[in-house]
Formats: C-alpha cells, sequence, structure tokens
C-alpha cells in the first residue's frame, strides 16, 4: 500500500544511444507508470482508514522500467489486530476500524478480504467476551488466552 502521492521517487534514468525509448518500451513505461499509480493510492487508502492501527508506512516492491525509472508494482501495510487487553468493547470498535481499513481501496485484494474476515472473527470474540463479562463481573478479557495478549500483526497487500 502507498503514502505516497508522486508516483516516480526513484530516478535514475538509462541512456540510450538516441536518447529515446522505442515505441514497446513507452508503452512498457506507461503500463508501469499506471501499475505504481494504482498500488499507490491502494496502499494510501488502507493507511488511512488504518490510523493508529498501522504499522509504520507502506512497503513496496519495484520493478525497474525500461527508461531505467523504478515503478511500484506490488505493496503492503503491516496492521496491529491485537485485542485490546482487559477492553473488549475497545477491540470491538479497533476490529470495526481494521476492517475498514482492509476494505477501503476500491479493489481490495485476496488478502484485504482474508484480513477483514480475521477482524471479523476477533470482533465477534469480543463481543461474546464483553456478554460475558457482563453477566460474570470480574474476569477480565482474554485473560484465559494468552495468545491473544500478544497479538498479531497482518499485512494489507496491493
Amino acid at each position: 500500500m502507498e503514502i505516497s502521492s508522486s508516483s516516480h521517487a526513484h530516478t535514475l534514468e538509462r541512456p540510450t544511444a538516441h536518447g529515446e525509448l522505442d515505441a514497446s518500451d513507452r508503452k512498457r513505461v506507461q503500463e508501469l507508470q499506471r501499475r505504481d499509480r494504482e498500488v499507490r493510492a491502494h496502499e494510501q487508502a488502507h493507511m488511512a482508514a488504518a490510523g493508529a492501527h498501522a504499522n509504520g508506512g507502506p512497503t513496496y516492491q519495484y520493478e525497474r522500467g525500461p527508461d531505467g525509472k523504478l515503478y511500484a508494482t506490488s505493496g503492503e501495510v503491516s496492521v496491529d489486530t491485537s485485542p485490546v487487553a482487559g477492553d473488549p468493547q475497545a477491540t470491538i470498535r479497533k476490529m470495526q476500524q481494521i476492517k475498514r481499513a482492509a476494505l477501503a481501496p476500491d479493489d481490495p485484494s485476496g488478502a484485504d478480504r482474508g484480513v477483514a474476515a480475521q477482524a471479523a472473527r476477533q470482533e465477534q470474540r469480543a463481543r461474546t467476551e464483553a456478554r460475558e463479562e457482563s453477566e460474570s463481573p470480574g474476569e477480565g478479557y482474554g485473560a484465559t488466552d494468552p495468545a491473544q495478549a500478544r497479538g498479531s500483526l497482518i499485512d494489507l497487500v496491493a
């Protein structure tokens, strides 16, 4: 996922004999430019919706075009999907935001949909915990499951 709106942060021109690219190379550059814009917009949508739950900025995989420039061809944003220890209501709100972040781009990937589904399951567990907590006060959220206290990190992928 991309946060930068500029599509060509890395410029390393490859000199050609006549200083120009042939038609097929120009077409490839246009395709790479389009993909770069798509990837960056996709990742920006994830970042904007994830807010504080994003772990840093996006990471990208690049391809060097025939013009010598690097173009983002895929990317991801790491998000924290761990429950909020001792607070099922906060966990519910967090998982709702994670779902919105995962589905924020116009074209969520299969991995993005998987993240949304994982957040929905975690939200449901938190709802169950909140219900149980209200029925029998004194038991902490996630107290019996040390794995939940550790949480996890997932990647939203373009």
